[in-house]
């Protein structure tokens, strides 16, 4: 069915009239730019409001930095990337521009700091391996600081602890670094707690400065009390208790390490507060040790040798350390053409028992010069000896000598007061073994060896001779020996069967000697008689008593 005009019937139909489409309808021609315009307004506008500020970051170089692609991102999450990359003027580094996100604005402050991350090895570890795969981004350490900031000084080594992370740092005073770096850990009773995150040397140039930053909570095991040092290397100790061997482990061997603990010598501290000045020992001993307070310095002049002897060595009063060395030179005499080695100790009073200065009861200058001057009457000396026969390390030995030459008191030389001295007990022993040389070089060895010489060569001949005289008594008098010994054999055999027991001679010779002995037994009766009865002789003996 189709539909037509309403004519009347019979009617004719008019000329159509011809009509203009309206022009107020868009065609639809332009719908699709119209939507494109939409569209790109919008996403122009997003790009607006998602934009966050421009700020420029320094580096030495543009390694692994690619403009356009290179993110900057905060624990994992995008919230920049890299611009453009431009070399500086003077060509001293490059210039990151790095575009960030609305929502990163924060970052934009001035203690935050940004740092290049990719693959690194260092004394804290390895880490950015994760960046082989997806190339290198720029890291962040969210500043702290309400100051708006638009250009950065961008780190070379990422740092080792972030402003999130809770603890505190530490400063750190030492002598050296040692082979403390930057990621060093940093033991409490042997438990990591912390890492050295920075250090510098003094302005003066006679010391460096650590900051290491101990995590909470063991922040607050650092008090006013503790005491660190390096627990670095290997601590090897001889002594009466036999040999010692001190480390912290195996890490802080290969890359040095920082202990600290509670002083023993010192009551309970307060908590340290951020940023509080610390000693650094060079060892546990050192950091633990009693206080000795400002030392009293002294100057003692040696005549012989101090090889082996060191700044720093010990000064031993009957085998506890009072003091050390400090340094040590050498002084030309013009009145003797001699030299003399100066040596400057440092003595702690208090470890004499004397109270420190400044303590109540404690000695005045005055009044320690004089104890001084009474000790030195009473022989007091100062002695090298040797403290290692194997390392042939030299001490100064203090006790006192009975004999000691003068001085009687203490003088003074270069400011200090001049502590007498002895020579060691090596040294004279050299001495006496150098006068035993010289006496032996005395000796007229080549006097004595010409003579002993000639005595050598006559015994030669003399031994010739003898030779000789042997081999003739051996062809000519050994066969007229053999018979004469032969005879005497016989001989001493005919004499043994004469004296024996049951030979006849022996047997005759006892008659006689029996008959003899009756005979003189009778004379003696005889002449007693005689003695008492000498008439008999003219009257003979009478009847009754024959």
């Amino acid at each position: 069915m189709t539909n037509k005009p309403d004519i009347p019937p019979g009617a004719t139909p008019g000329e159509p009239a011809r009509r203009r489409p309206s022009r107020w309808l868009p065609s639809l021609v332009w719908l699709i730019p119209i939507v494109a315009a939409i569209a790109g307004l919008s996403f122009a506008l997003n790009s607006w409001y998602a934009r966050g500020p421009t700020i420029d970051i320094t580096f030495r170089s543009a390694e692994g930095i690619e403009a356009g692609k290179t993110k900057v991102r905060y624990k994992d999450v995008d919230i920049g990337q890299v611009k453009s990359i431009e070399l500086a003027k003077d060509r001293s580094h490059v210039i990151v521009e790095v575009e960030l996100t609305a929502n990163a604005s924060g970052f934009a402050v001035e203690d935050s700091r940004f740092w290049v991350v990719k693959p690194r090895i260092a004394a804290s570890g390895v880490s950015g391996l994760g960046t082989l795969l997806s190339g290198a981004y720029i890291g962040v350490d969210a500043g702290r600081s309400q100051e708006r900031e638009d250009s950065f000084t961008g780190l070379e080594v990422p740092p080792i602890v972030t402003a999130d992370t809770p603890g505190k740092q530490f400063v750190l005073h030492a002598g050296d670094l040692g082979s403390l770096d930057i990621g060093s850990p940093v033991y409490f009773r042997r438990v990591n707690v912390g890492q050295v995150v920075a250090y510098d040397l003094d302005q003066n140039g006679k010391g460096v400065t650590v900051r290491v930053f101990v995590r909470s909570p063991y922040d607050s095991f650092v008090t006013t009390s503790t005491r660190f040092w390096h627990s670095s290397g290997v601590n090897l100790k001889l002594d009466a208790d036999g040999l010692k061997l001190q480390t912290e482990s195996i890490s802080t061997v290969l890359l040095g390490g920082v202990s600290f603990i509670d002083s023993p010598h010192l009551p309970p501290g307060q908590p340290a507060q951020d940023d509080a000045v610390f000693q650094l020992a060079g060892n546990q001993d050192d950091a633990l040790k009693v206080e000795d307070g400002p030392p009293t310095s002294a100057v003692m002049y040696f005549e012989q040798s101090v090889r082996g002897l060191s700044p720093g060595a010990p000064v031993d009063f009957r085998g506890v350390v009072i003091g050390a060395v400090r340094s040590i030179g050498i002084e030309f005499r013009r009145d003797t053409n001699s030299f003399r080695l100066p040596v400057v100790v440092d003595f702690y009073p208090s470890r004499l028992g004397l109270r420190r200065t400044g303590e109540p009861g404690a000695l005045d200058e005055d009044a320690e010069r004089r104890l001084m001057d009474v000790l030195v009457r009473r022989g007091m000396r100062a002695q090298l000896r040797n403290g290692n026969l194997l390392t042939g390390q030299m001490y100064i030995a203090i006790d006192f000598f009975k004999g000691a030459p003068l001085p009687a008191n203490m003088g003074r030389s270069q400011g200090l007061d001049e502590f007498p001295t002895i020579p060691g007990a090596f040294d004279e022993l050299q001495g006496k073994l150098a006068d035993i040389v010289d006496k032996i070089g005395k000796v007229p060895f080549d006097t004595i060896g010409r003579d002993l010489t000639a005595a050598l060569a006559g015994m030669r001949e003399t031994m010739a001779s003898a030779d000789k005289l042997v081999k003739r008594l051996d062809g000519q008098v050994a066969p007229e020996i053999v018979a004469t010994m032969e005879d005497a054999r016989k001989t001493l055999k005919a004499a043994e069967g004469t004296f024996s027991a049951d030979a006849p001679m022996q047997q005759d010779l006892r008659r006689a000697l029996r008959e003899l002995m009756r005979t003189a037994n009778s004379l003696r009766q005889l002449t007693d008689y005689l003695e008492e009865n000498p008439q008999s002789l003219l009257r003979g003996k009478p009847k009754e008593e024959r």
